[in-house]
């Protein structure tokens, strides 16, 4: 009896002052046994979301309310999911422990196939299998059916020299069938190729060997033209560039001025056009923030499509991610390029969009890029894009 009224009454020494430090009233209580002091510890935190009340015995404390908490601000692109952060757009538990479990699954995967290509990237290393796509007015991309060019370098000197892996381990590669030279798998080591000429994929991963082309993603912020220069004199992309690089670089497809986001700059012209030729159906992911609350029927709505001023338009999906007072945040997947077409099919059901963010194209994420920086794709990043227009 001694032992647990001391308890209690280290609880309530314990609880009162530290409960009333940052939350005011709603500090935690202590209680009795051994969480008494402990849970009372709770109230510090009062005025960020909440004190804790005392338990009894061992258990935990449970979630107390908090009152003079600190005041609402505006949501972040942190808290968004777009930079930095959990970058998980608010997933459940549910959701979470699945991407963990296929994570596993694919780690058990790539343990079987031996060394995995471009693994000392630092992006672009969980795209998932690569999609090579065949849509659109496709040519041929290859200049030659032969896998042997006598005049070229060997296979293994040239993938290494891509970044793919040590020369040993392309070696690897190539002897257990991993990697096709114009479209045939090959195996033997003697094998040469021209770079210029010739087409090499690696775990069905295309290598851009043109050392001359360049991928970037451009993290645009609102307020920002989608041009390299704009005579009304507002900021452009050339703002954010080094001294020279707006010369060679143009971008795929542009944002709207207050729009903001994942944009590709390149000087490849036949990737730029595919990825904004309507065949080709990439598909283009944006967070959409609206006025709350939203009323069942609209994801359906959106999805079933709705009649705009130059033809009907529908959403591949649509997902709620988070619901605030007075907001709602959803995010939606489509493929079709045409002008401002995220904001004229929120308009045309009656909820006009506050905010919106683009985060992903196709298999390349913005993550949790600066907004205003610019980042070079990585090999592999490249080669999932060139697979998603069927290069």
């Amino acid at each position: 009896m001694t032992r647990q009224n001391d308890g209690g009454s280290r609880g309530q020494r314990g609880g009162a002052p530290r409960g009333n430090s940052a939350g005011g009233r709603s500090g935690g209580q202590g209680g009795s046994g051994r969480t008494g002091g402990r849970d009372a510890r709770g109230g510090s935190a009062g005025g960020k979301g909440g004190g804790y009340q005392g338990g009894s015995g061992r258990s935990g404390g449970k979630p107390g309310t908090a009152k003079g908490g600190a005041g609402k601000k505006e949501k972040s692109q942190e808290e968004w999911g777009v930079q930095g952060g959990k970058g998980t757009y608010g997933r459940s538990m549910k959701e979470n422990k699945a991407r963990v479990e296929k994570a596993k699954k694919a780690a058990a995967i790539a343990a079987k196939q031996g060394p995995k290509a471009f693994a000392d990237e630092r992006f672009g290393l969980d795209l998932g299998p690569v999609k090579r796509r065949r849509r659109g007015p496709s040519k041929r991309v290859t200049a030659t059916p032969r896998v042997q060019n006598e005049d070229g370098e060997r296979l293994q000197k040239v993938m290494a020299h891509a970044g793919v892996a040590s020369r040993r381990v392309c070696e690897e590669m190539i002897e257990t069938g991993r990697v096709e030279v114009n479209g045939e798998i090959v195996r033997e080591l003697g094998v040469r190729v021209k770079p210029d000429v010739d087409t090499v994929h690696v775990d069905g991963v295309r290598l851009q060997l043109n050392e001359d082309m360049t991928y970037f993603v451009f993290n645009k912020p609102a307020g920002v033209v989608s041009s390299m220069k704009d005579p009304d004199g507002r900021r452009d992309i050339s703002d954010f560039l080094r001294e020279g690089q707006s010369e060679r670089l143009f971008h795929v497809g542009r944002l709207d001025y207050e729009t903001e986001g994942l944009l590709l700059l390149t000087n490849d012209g036949e990737l730029a056009h595919r990825l904004t030729h309507p065949s080709f159906e990439v598909p283009k992911t944006y967070l959409v923030q609206v006025r709350g609350p939203l009323p069942q029927g609209v994801g359906q709505q959106l999805r079933d499509g709705v009649d705009l001023e130059d033809g009907r338009s529908r959403v591949d999906s649509f997902r709620l991610i988070d619901s605030t007072p007075g907001h709602v945040l959803v995010e939606v997947v489509l493929h079709s390029g045409k002008n401002r077409i995220v904001r004229r099919m929120f308009d045309a059901v009656g909820f006009p969009v506050q905010r919106l963010v683009r985060v992903q194209i196709g298999p390349i994420r913005l993550g949790d890029q600066r907004q205003g920086s610019l980042r070079r794709l990585g090999k592999q990043e490249v080669g999932h894009l060139l697979a998603e227009v069927g290069l």
